[in-house]
């Protein structure tokens, strides 16, 4: 059993091991139903679990097998397009103080995807489904009670003054969720929620919806811009809510794939697809039998993602881009989850010892 987690800050990668398949059998510490792969596709802040069968024939080898990971690539911005390696070894089979092969003698496994093999990661992220058994059954919300839509855009920025930007035409790089980009505040918004909203930084006025409606996917990624508000903007549930949010991909600067995490729940992700999200037709392709559960959805370049949380986690929960760039930047949100009627409902009390602003 490998455990594969994705550290990088700013690649998602595509993971193999020369003439092995693999199982798949978790995702994000979610159970799914197994299924087998040549290779994977796995995003930052992403986990999965395989089975791997060591059942080569050592006679027809040296029992070296060589694993890789390299880019998934759906950026035009610069990159680190370097190939990492590991290996292994079947025991019994070589000296265990062998030299390792040099890199120029190196071949990648045959079946590691290219960089660019967007058909390889959406089939993929597309066989991924939930266990969804009576001891490990799918609680996907079937009904909502809040829809909200995001798009999220790349954007640039007038160069402040005295300043020199590396963004495209001399401009900085900006991101945004729904034309807000995301101020990473000084202090606390839990405590600040817990104090009852007694400070002025932020508001509870993320819009629900794009503030434009337009063609999302189709517009010339240069000549077209966004010039994003910039604050510190939430949206808040009751607790218990069922919500659903869309999270559409823009073609601003370049049609890229975004992996986007949500702090405090699992969610279940219901539908994907390409182009823009159309919500009479695409809501008819739901998948609210079996879908995945994870805590963060790639979302296609190009294209929409649907995901469905129940929101019983009471406090303050960031959503933002796993692409730390793009965090950076501002491609990030955030939502309030209300306390409920219970006791076992509600934020506890933050400790004695919290240190007093």
């Amino acid at each position: 059993m490998l455990r594969i987690i994705n550290a990088a800050l700013n690649d998602e990668l595509f993971f193999a091991i020369a003439n092995h398949t693999l199982t798949v059998v978790e995702a994000d510490a979610s159970y799914t139903k197994p299924f087998d792969t040549e290779a994977i596709m796995i995003t930052p802040g992403q986990t999965y679990t395989v089975i791997l069968n060591t059942n080569q024939h050592t006679h027809d080898s040296n029992g070296l097998f060589l694993m890789a990971a390299r880019p998934y690539l759906t950026s035009v911005f610069p990159f680190d397009n370097s190939t990492t390696i590991g290996f292994l070894k079947y025991k019994g089979t070589m000296d265990e103080h062998m030299v390792l092969p040099k890199a120029s003698n190196l071949v990648l496994p045959h079946h590691l995807p290219r960089m660019e093999d967007h058909a390889y990661a959406t089939q993929f992220v597309r066989k991924l489904r939930s266990l969804g058994t009576t001891r490990y059954p799918c609680v996907v919300p079937k009904t909502i009670d809040k829809r909200v839509v995001i798009a999220i855009s790349l954007n640039l920025q007038n160069c402040p003054p005295n300043q020199r930007c590396k963004g495209y035409n001399g401009k900085r790089f900006a991101a945004s969720m729904n034309n807000q980009s995301f101020v990473r505040p000084m202090t606390s918004i839990l405590e600040w929620h817990y104090k009852n909203f007694s400070s002025m930084q932020y508001s509870i006025d993320f819009p629900l919806q794009p503030p434009s409606v337009f063609d999302y996917t189709g517009v010339d990624p240069l000549t077209h811009n966004l010039n994003p508000n910039f604050g510190t903007k939430l949206f808040v549930v009751e607790y218990g809510t069922q919500l659903e949010i869309v999270l559409q991909d823009t073609s601003f600067l370049n049609l890229e794939n975004h992996p986007i995490h949500v702090h405090g729940h699992n969610f279940f992700i219901v539908g994907r697809g390409f182009g823009n999200f159309n919500v009479e037709k695409d809501t008819a392709g739901y998948n609210l039998v079996d879908p995945p559960e994870r805590n963060t959805v790639g979302v296609p370049m190009g294209g929409w993602a649907t995901i469905r949380i129940n929101a019983n986690n009471p406090g303050v929960w960031f959503i933002h881009c796993h692409l730390e760039e793009h965090t950076s930047w501002g491609l990030a949100t955030g939502f309030i989850v209300k306390d409920g009627s219970e006791p076992y409902q509600r934020l506890i009390s933050p400790p004695d010892d919290l240190p007093r602003c």
